[in-house]
């Protein structure tokens, strides 16, 4: 076998093992095909709202329970942390059968606590999402004059003090013609899989269909209780039904039975299976989304390149006018030295808490190098809204695989701050594994004692923890010291330049360093800020975010800004012979953090208003906390190993006596 066959041999299977995996999906790969008359289940998900933030099972209200029982949908990793229960539910179609006045269930009489139940899911707004061939149902409202897209449906509404409850749904299933390809593919969405046929013809001549929309309109129906009692579940309901979203007409009461009814009529769409998301995606307001990419990106592109220029200039000049000196002249510099030159003896002198430095370079370099290769592939397509919890799924695994990273840059500097001393790299690389996620992980634990005691699907089971934990030190920890092991062994820097015994005394600042420091993070917060409203929305408001490719530009262009700010102030204080840049220089990228938490206040008090309650309020804020921690690391490590390298460029480039 030559070298062109074994290529093509490892791209082949590469390929069979990437794409039989459920977790990736990529838009328009996987159409299912279902004949004339096939049955179609429609799925449940967890109740969701954005008034509190904390999702709840389906079936916690009183519901039509499916026939043969509730049974949970397989779920991976991501779905779970994501607070998603999805569950078989009583409704189901025929493919391209249109059917009405079809009868559900009628329920006991509502007990006290259900009635309250009730009455508070629905003050909380409430909705209920379904889901059909992996599509989730959705609404359309029409509001002066523009019509409104929305998930799920809500479980009732009230009007002048009176309860009433949606309780007959029309499902409107938009279909489109099946295409057959002829490229043989392994298919799954996470509900299946299953394997098309490369050419030839099918097994039936009927015409098969795939699903390509699911809109759903409720309504509330009085219904006659008295008149089902004896009619079993999928029966014809006695009497017509028209459904009229415009009015409601069934109250909850206490004691009171309740019948549920639903209708569905198939319409052939042009839509096709590659584009049957794009209705989800459409965010409203679109021109001003991608107007307000632009110009931040154009601004602080300008900015940045003004400040970089100004920046090489001044040093460029320092260093081409000394080194045009000859000896004699140099000597006699060297007695006049003012400025940056000042601290030779000093700059490499080590900092305070050197440890932990490292301990949050290293973490910092894996919240980086996990947010770039996650958001790289959710660019490119292999994390779709439509593969539920794939995104957080991955950022999982690229966390834990960049362990490896983490431990070696940490180690590495550990040793380079201690002149090549190998001593302490293993306490080192121990800590950096347990800091970050440490700090997550008590986070998360207290959140998770608040969604516990609120019975909320968005509690993480106690087996999942214990999975967590195994990954945490079965895998995380062993590759952040095999990072550590590496680091240890490799060489160390060394310095250009020798520090002195004594310390150098730094003069008395006309104005506080660290509030120079402070201010610094308002320019990288202005590429984060527009883009951060978009993600903010998708996290509390239920939007769907899909821009990740400007994302990615937003994440480059920080991670520029991050390094040039921090640049230049390490500059700056080394011309007013302050030689304690370490510190100053992470936290000078890294303070764009504080700016996002104040963001992340300011849209609680603005944007979310109507969220109530302490519990919704301290989840908001600990999830805040948690992504400004991580924020702040990732910003402070590009910062901090932008400034080392130019620290080390500039003494280098220059001999000093």
């Amino acid at each position: 076998m030559d070298c062109s066959d074994r290529f093509r041999l490892w791209v082949l299977t590469f390929c069979v093992l990437f794409l039989s995996g459920n977790g990736f999906y990529l838009p328009g790969s996987y159409p299912h095909k279902h004949d004339i008359g096939s049955e179609l289940l429609v799925k449940v998900n967890s109740l969701t709202s954005i008034d509190t933030e904390i999702p709840f099972s389906y079936y916690s209200l009183p519901f039509c329970q499916p026939e043969g029982g509730v049974k949970d949908s397989a779920e991976n990793l991501g779905e779970l942390l994501m607070g998603d229960r999805i569950e078989n539910s009583p409704y189901k179609f025929k493919m391209y059968t249109n059917e009405s006045e079809i009868f559900l269930c009628r329920l006991d009489p509502l007990s006290a606590d259900q009635f309250k139940l009730l009455k508070k899911r629905i003050d909380e707004m409430y909705q209920v999402n379904l889901i059909l061939d992996n599509l989730p149902a959705i609404r359309f409202t029409k509001k002066e004059g523009y019509f409104l897209r929305w998930t799920g449906y809500p479980v009732g509404i009230k009007i002048q003090d009176v309860y009433y409850l949606f309780n007959h749904l029309k499902f409107n299933v938009l279909v489109h013609k099946y295409e057959e390809t002829n490229v043989a593919r392994v298919m799954g969405t996470g509900d299946a899989a299953e394997m098309i046929p490369a050419g030839g013809k099918s097994g039936s001549d009927e015409p098969g269909y795939m699903v390509v929309g699911f809109e759903v309109i409720p309504c509330s129906i009085m219904h006659n209780a008295d008149s089902v009692k004896k009619l079993k579940m999928y029966g014809k309901y006695p009497s017509p039904i028209k459904c009229d979203p415009s009015t409601v007409a069934m109250p909850i009461k206490e004691g009171q039975p309740i019948v549920f009814t639903y209708e569905v009529t198939f319409e052939e769409s042009d839509i096709k299976w590659p584009s049957r998301w794009d209705a989800y995606l459409k965010m409203e307001g679109a021109k001003v989304h991608w107007f307000s990419i632009l110009n931040s990106l154009m601004v602080i592109t300008f900015l940045a390149g003004i400040v970089l220029v100004i920046f090489l200039r001044t040093v460029r000049r320092d260093l081409t006018r000394y080194e045009e000196l000859d000896k004699e002249a140099q000597a006699q510099m060297n007695e006049e030295l003012s400025g940056w030159k000042l601290v030779v003896g000093d700059v490499f002198r080590a900092p305070s808490s050197p440890a932990l430095l490292c301990v949050m370079i290293g973490d910092g370099v894996q919240i980086l190098g996990m947010a770039v290769v996650t958001i790289l592939f959710a660019a490119l397509g292999f994390m779709s809204p439509a593969s539920r919890g794939t995104l957080i799924t991955g950022m999982l695994f690229f966390y834990m695989i960049l362990g490896v990273a983490a431990g070696y840059v940490a180690v590495r500097l550990w040793r380079t701050i201690g002149c090549g001393d190998h001593k302490g790299w293993a306490s080192v690389s121990w800590k950096v594994a347990c800091f970050f996620p440490g700090i997550a992980f008590l986070i998360l634990t207290t959140l998770n004692f608040l969604l516990w005691g609120s019975q909320s699907t968005g509690a993480i089971p106690f087996s999942l923890f214990v999975i967590l934990i195994l990954l945490w030190f079965c895998i995380s920890v062993p590759l952040t010291l095999i990072g550590g092991y590496f680091g240890a062994r490799a060489p160390h820097i060394e310095y250009p330049v020798r520090t002195n015994q004594i310390p150098r005394e730094i003069p008395a600042q006309k104005y506080p360093s660290w509030l120079l420091v402070l201010g610094a993070g308002t320019l990288p917060f202005g590429t984060l800020f527009i883009e951060l409203f978009f993600i903010m929305s998708s996290l509390w408001m239920g939007r769907v975010y899909y821009v990740f490719g400007f994302l990615f530009v937003v994440l480059i262009l920080l991670v520029v800004v991050c390094a040039e700010v921090s640049l230049v102030l390490t500059y700056m204080h080394l011309c007013v012979e302050d030689w304690k840049w370490w510190w100053k220089s992470f936290f000078a990228s890294g303070s764009v953090a504080i700016y996002v938490f104040l963001y992340s206040i300011n849209y609680l008090i603005f944007d979310l208003k109507s969220l109530s309650g302490p519990v919704s309020a301290t989840l908001y804020l600990g999830y805040s906390l948690f992504m400004v921690l991580a924020i702040m690391l990732a910003t402070g490590t590009v910062g901090f190993l932008s400034s080392f390298w130019f620290v080390y460029y500039l003494f280098s480039s220059v001999k000093l006596d």
